[in-house]
């Protein structure tokens, strides 16, 4: 039997404040690198009373309006979990962020608090935007914020809206160039970062 290939999972999350448990991830999306037809997005019902206005304000979703309508927690995580699972059939899913240090936090603690297991693995392990790139061109850490990133790999037309599953496309965009760097600098190794 073929090894299935990788799929880079592109995440994004909008969430109201810096952590779960005391706050909410409202809005989820996901898309898969290089198949922009593969992508995934729900809201989520806030899971506590507290939250931070300017966090809120910045996804530009109505509290009141998530608290009403959006899915609540097990079942945005579990339509989650099916999307990602969905995706076995034509490779292995991998996670990716940036930062992975916050989204994936969010993610995986929502996988294991609503579910008890995440669909990414038990450690909920994945890739990080800019420690690939670091990895990959040889920069400083200040060199790998993704718009730097972005100038550097020449993309143009890309924006960050604040919208979990727009950026998670972009998240997406942004890698698939990366992956296509790291092919050139792997057949003509005269290229640098």
């Amino acid at each position: 039997m073929a090894k299935l290939p990788e799929l880079y999972v592109a995440v994004d999350v909008e969430a109201d404040g810096p952590i779960p448990g005391p706050y909410s991830m409202i809005s989820l999306g996901m898309a898969v690198v290089g198949r922009p037809d593969l992508t995934f997005y729900t809201e989520l019902r806030p899971i506590s009373d507290d939250f931070v206005p300017k966090a809120l304000a910045v996804s530009g979703l109505d509290r009141e309006r998530l608290l009403r309508e959006a899915p609540t927690a097990e079942q945005a995580m579990s339509a989650a979990t099916r999307w990602i699972d969905g995706l076995r059939r034509i490779g292995r899913p991998v996670f990716l962020a940036g930062p992975a240090v916050f989204d994936g936090m969010f993610v995986h603690w929502y996988f294991m608090r609503f579910l008890g297991k995440s669909p990414f693995n038990i450690s909920g392990a994945g890739l990080d935007l800019r420690s690939y790139w670091m990895g990959l061109t040889g920069c400083e850490w200040g060199d790998s914020r993704k718009t730097m990133i972005i100038k550097q790999l020449g993309l143009t037309g890309l924006t960050h809206t604040h919208h979990a599953g727009d950026d998670a496309a972009e998240l997406a965009q942004i890698f698939e160039a990366i992956l296509k760097s790291r092919q050139s600098r792997e057949t003509d190794p005269t290229q640098s970062g």
